[in-house]
């Protein structure tokens, strides 16, 4: 299979790309800032997304089997600060990328977020409407618009931890939501530094985890099978942010007396409603992949595992 992403040397697109080639598919990704020193893996394709010819010109070069669509503007203030550029950036290169998968015979698949619910819906299916209450969240569900009503697929990933395959070595730190968090429990606590685990009501206090490794095998599982409509790329379990923490302890062999409790950081805190509960289910995503949903624990094993061999 002949794979072209966007967002290949992010953290979720990154694992994309690794999957995809210890699979043996064919593979290129776009890049912007950040370009990997020599990839011989894969290729990579300077694009600007926002440039509709760029990106169809890019996809009819590699002539590729699935297009997925996974770079985003990552920048709460930027988005809010100018609106016409994220709009662009999210909703117009969904657009660019869906239109230069149709012109290729490809599958499209555009990666999202369970932040397109309100922190009220726990527990949401691929069925249940999305209700964002930032404009993070607005952006992704205009992107699945574009990606459903264009006959293509939907990936959404929740709390997502792993190990960041373009970039390994970067520091991770806890943010409002749950991604990077277990990442960042290993690195202080490895240090015997003690970690405080942030617990307020207004951020994102109970999330079903993922892994974005498996986030990447479940996508490229939908692009083999040619499969539309939404999907969620989830672990099984809803938790809290400290019962995480607690099991990330047990499952990675930590000290759980060096875990505090705590308020946020106010500087790591967007000026932005953030939802508190996006915890998620995926009926739909287990039976059309044939996939049952990996218990929290098993998806911390398998990250520990990644995780020391990255070391």
């Amino acid at each position: 299979m002949r794979v072209w992403l966007t967002g290949g040397t992010g953290f979720v697109g990154s694992n994309i790309v690794h999957e995809a080639v210890v699979r043996g598919h064919d593979v290129l990704t776009t890049v912007n800032r950040f370009i990997p020193e020599d990839p011989t893996a894969y290729l990579t394709d300077r694009v600007d997304m926002t440039d509709a010819a760029a990106v169809a010109a890019s996809i009819r070069r590699f002539a590729p089997d699935v297009v997925i669509h996974c770079a985003i503007l990552n920048d709460f203030e930027r988005i809010y600060a100018d609106r016409r550029a994220a709009w662009d950036s999210y909703v117009g290169a969904t657009r660019h990328c869906a239109t230069g998968a149709e012109a290729a015979g490809a599958s499209f698949i555009v990666v999202s977020t369970d932040w397109v619910f309100d922190g009220t819906q726990g527990g949401a299916d691929e069925d249940a409407p999305p209700n964002p209450v930032n404009l993070y969240g607005v952006l992704k569900v205009a992107s699945e618009l574009v990606a459903v009503e264009r006959g293509g697929a939907v990936a959404r990933v929740s709390g997502v931890n792993g190990v960041h395959r373009a970039r390994p070595d970067s520091p991770r730190n806890q943010d409002p939501g749950f991604g990077y968090f277990v990442a960042s429990i290993v690195d202080s606590l490895r240090q015997s530094k003690s970690f405080t685990v942030w617990e307020s009501d207004n951020i994102n206090m109970v999330a079903t985890p993922s892994l974005a490794s498996q986030c990447g095998e479940l996508m490229l599982r939908i692009a083999d099978r040619r499969l539309d409509g939404v999907f969620h790329c989830c672990g099984a379990d809803a938790v809290g942010r400290m019962e995480l923490a607690e099991l990330t302890c047990e499952v990675f062999g930590l000290d759980s007396s060096l875990l505090r409790s705590g308020s946020p950081e106010a500087q790591a805190m967007p000026n932005v409603p953030i939802p508190y509960d996006t915890s998620i289910s995926a009926p739909r995503t287990a039976e059309l992949l044939d996939h049952e949903p990996t218990p929290v624990r098993q998806l911390l094993e398998r990250f520990r595992a990644e995780y020391e061999a990255a070391a």
